[in-house]
This record gives C-alpha cells, structure tokens and sequence, in this order.
C-alpha cells in the first residue's frame, strides 16, 4: 500500500459514467472515488473498457452521460489542456514520447503548462524568459532524477529500454505539477525488479501529496500498490475495496475465470 499520510479527502469522483461508440456499450453508469495521497488501481479483463474510463476522465473523449468532479469542480468534457493546467496528468499504455527531442527536452515539454512566457519573450530572449527556462530545465533534471533515469538525460526516446521510456513519460507528467497522476501500465514490459522500482516510486509520490489513479495488469503490483481496487468487467463496475477484499469477491474470480477459459 501507499505510505501515504493518515488524512485524506475526496478529490476525484467519477458518477454515472458512460460511453457508447455506436452500437457498442464500452461503459456504462461507473462510480466510484479516488482519496488524496492514496492509489487506487482500475482492473478488468481486457477489453473491460479500463482504458475508455481513463480517456473520459483525462479529457480525451467525453462521456455520454455521468460526472467527473476533480478536486471540487465539475470537469466533465473538459479538454485535457485544461485539465492539465488544473492539476491532472496522465500516461498511456503505448508509450507517446517525441521521438526528436532527447530525455531532458520531452520532460521540459511537460512543463509548458506551468510556465508563463509567452513566444515574444522567447524571441527576444528577456531575462524573464531565461528564468524561465532555467527553471525548467531544473525542474526536468529533478523529475529525471525522481524516476531513475537523470543520466540518461541526453538520451532520445529510441536509445533508451522500453522500461526507462516508461519512466521517462512519467517524469514527463511529474513535470506539470498534478495533484492526480493517471497512470496507464506503468509496469507494462517491465521484469519483476524494475517493476518493484515502480511501486517504490508510486509509494514516494503519494508521500509527497500526489494521488494516484493506475491501470495495472500486474496483479502483485496492484496488490502491493493499492489502498483501493475498482474492478470493471463488460464496462460495468463489479467490485470495489480494498486489495484483500476485491481479490476475495466471487464475482471478480469469476470475471477473471472467465477471461482466461
């Protein structure tokens, strides 16, 4: 579980959500809660429609019906800019990095939505505008650092292990200051010890006040990672509680049966 502080208040909650993509019902009327400083982990069987809910929370796609209130406002349909500048960030399961720009500068990307200098005060070079990216550069160097790979920092996407590209988009979503972290398999690709790096890593975040919200098929990382598992099968919600309570519900096992028969 997290080590995260002992307080704690609501800051996502999800309410009715649904999605249908024309005749197909990829969602429907999903529920639930995330608490700050806490992870709660999103499982299902493939095709449960884990992702969908993701892209309807982080602003990609909007939802046919439901609420997505993040920390106090009703964010529903609102782009994921915007919801970047208001504190969510997120990864993707297929990891989206640019290719042509090295370790430190996609991380100094992620920075864009925390900065104020506008493309004039880049052309003319002001001071403010040096400051600026100074400070960024530092913040990315942290980042870097925070995840694992800052001496790789001059290193393109291509160079660098899927595993470290992994962690390198995280970095990148670190970078914009979120008060929830939407993590989309991290671990994915990953062997068993550069996995329990990321569970260490997830630990040090919600210790440092950032909230969690993962997709993980790593069932051990989501059993050692999670304070709360919501579970989705055929884009309903079947079970949600804490790890040792989900792993326990028939209905879960027998999702889970049923994916693999």
């Amino acid at each position: 579980m997290s080590a995260a502080s002992s307080e704690s208040a609501e800051l996502l909650a999800v309410s009715s959500l649904s999605k249908r993509f024309g005749g197909l019902v990829a969602l429907r009327d999903v529920t639930f809660t995330t608490m700050t400083n806490r992870v709660t982990s999103i499982v299902g069987p493939n095709g449960a429609g884990k992702t969908t809910l993701f892209n309807l929370i982080s602003g990609v796609i909007r939802p046919d019906q439901g609420r997505v209130v993040f920390d106090g406002a009703d964010v529903s349909g609102w782009g994921s800019h915007r919801l970047a500048a208001a504190g969510l960030a997120r990864t993707f399961q297929n990891v989206q990095l640019f290719s042509n720009l090295n370790a430190l500068e996609n991380v100094m990307v992620g920075r864009g939505c925390r900065t104020g200098s506008g493309i004039l005060g880049s052309l003319l070079m002001l001071p403010s505008d040096r400051r600026e990216r100074r400070a960024r550069m530092e913040r990315a160097e942290a980042m870097l650092e925070l995840v694992g790979i800052a001496d790789k920092k001059l290193s393109f996407p291509k160079e660098l292990a899927y595993g470290d590209q992994k962690r390198l988009e995280i970095a990148r979503a670190l970078a914009t200051e979120p008060k929830l972290l939407i993590l989309d398999e991290p671990t994915q690709g990953m062997v068993a010890r550069e996995a329990n790096s990321v569970v260490k890593l997830m630990a040090d975040l919600t210790a440092r006040g950032i909230t969690i919200l993962l997709i993980e098929h790593n069932m051990n990382v989501v059993m050692t990672a999670s304070d709360k598992v919501v579970v989705i099968n055929f884009g309903e919600k079947i079970a949600e509680g804490p790890p040792a309570a989900v792993r326990a519900n028939p209905e879960v096992i027998k999702a889970y049966l049923g994916a693999e028969a």
